[in-house]
């Protein structure tokens, strides 16, 4: 099925959503968690050996294939696949009746055309709509979609979730327990198959406690506060790109190795083939994209052998990286100026466990 190409793909915010989405200044949120908490590795996220046997960030498909199909569908989820996703990540959201959906926004109105908050519909409410976007498909919840990868062909594919800030913490990591232990897997234990992505340290203890044995890894643009995860053993990071290629980025790829166990690392949003091939030369384990088929077409294309070039990237990524980082740097200044004043106060303490509670 074909279908045009989102020109949202294509055209950059002023100021990316990201840095003002609702429940931001949770971020800065301490946490207590026990000294021996240690969340597994999730070695199936890992770089992958390609057909030449040359190590290969995995391609990982952002709301599905994003650039040509209405996002976070199964529709989009399946075309992705076809195109040689290994992995699939998708957002999570919860309706007023407790139901965890697929979704990106607060709100339906971008992408079903109605202004209303998915928090105040039930899901009678938003079963039955349907994507402005052709062909007109229906959002999935968080269920619908782990069925579908019981299905035979889906074994190896696995997930990567966006927790929501906006949703209320332990209601929000209660349910996604609640949700998995619904569905029976085929095969592989979906603890194999599902990363939690986390925004805010304070959601390290709600993962321990509703969702145990299940790895985690940081969704996260600010280098310095992904910097405190180093402490919990095996979480990973999933990061913005430009802030890699930003000044600190150098610095904590190499630490990330050093002082933390080589732990995943994973690149967002990309989507344009000179960053493309920075992440495959850097070595990540995952590179999330719009267009899945671009990015197999890097990886395809890429020669170890060709030098890389004095500026790897193009001006105008250049420019948006420094945009990038300058609003990050100021916005991550200002949440710490508000909501926590006590900045000596460490973001995450490690506490014997009969004191977490």
């Amino acid at each position: 099925m074909n279908a045009e190409p989102s020109p949202a793909v294509a055209r950059p915010k002023v100021i990316p959503p990201v840095l003002v989405q609702p429940g931001v200044e949770q971020l800065d949120s301490p946490v207590a968690i026990p000294h021996d908490t240690v969340f597994p590795i999730p070695r199936f996220a890992k770089a992958v050996r390609d057909g030449q046997k040359r190590q290969m960030p995995q391609c990982i498909a952002h709301r599905g294939y994003k650039a040509r199909f209405p996002e976070n569908t199964l529709l989009a989820f399946d075309e992705a696949i076809k195109a040689g996703a290994h992995a699939i990540e998708t957002d999570l959201h919860l309706t007023k009746d407790d139901v965890v959906v697929l979704c990106h926004d607060q709100t339906l109105k971008r992408c079903f055309g109605k202004k209303e908050r998915v928090l105040d519909c039930t899901w009678d409410q938003i079963k039955d709509l349907r994507t402005l976007a052709k062909p007109h498909v229906p959002m999935p919840r968080f269920k619908d979609l782990l069925a579908h990868l019981t299905q035979p062909g889906m074994e190896e594919v696995w997930l990567l979730l966006d927790i929501k800030l906006d949703n209320e913490p332990e209601t929000v990591m209660r349910l996604i327990g609640a949700t998995i232990a619904e569905v029976k897997p085929s095969g592989k234990p979906w603890a194999e198959r599902l990363v939690l992505g986390i925004w805010a340290a304070k959601y390290l203890s709600l993962a321990e406690k509703y969702l145990p044995g299940f790895p985690v890894m940081h969704i996260g643009y600010k280098l310095s506060y992904a910097r405190h995860f180093f402490d919990v053993p095996n979480v990973g990071f999933n990061m913005l790109c430009p802030m890699l290629l930003a000044p600190g980025g150098k610095s904590f790829m190499r630490d990330r190795h050093e002082e933390s166990g080589s732990r995943q690392l994973l690149a967002w949003t990309v989507n344009d083939a000179d960053r493309m091939e920075w992440c495959i030369r850097r070595k990540m384990d995952g590179v999330i994209t719009d267009d899945p088929s671009l990015f197999v077409a890097a990886r395809e294309r890429h020669d170890e052998c060709r030098k890389e070039p004095v500026l790897p990237v193009s001006f105008r990524s250049l420019f948006e990286i420094a945009r990038i980082y300058i609003m990050v740097t100021a916005m991550f200044w200002l949440i710490r100026r508000r909501f926590r004043p006590d900045v000596d106060m460490p973001l995450i303490q490690r506490v014997p466990r009969n004191k977490t509670s």
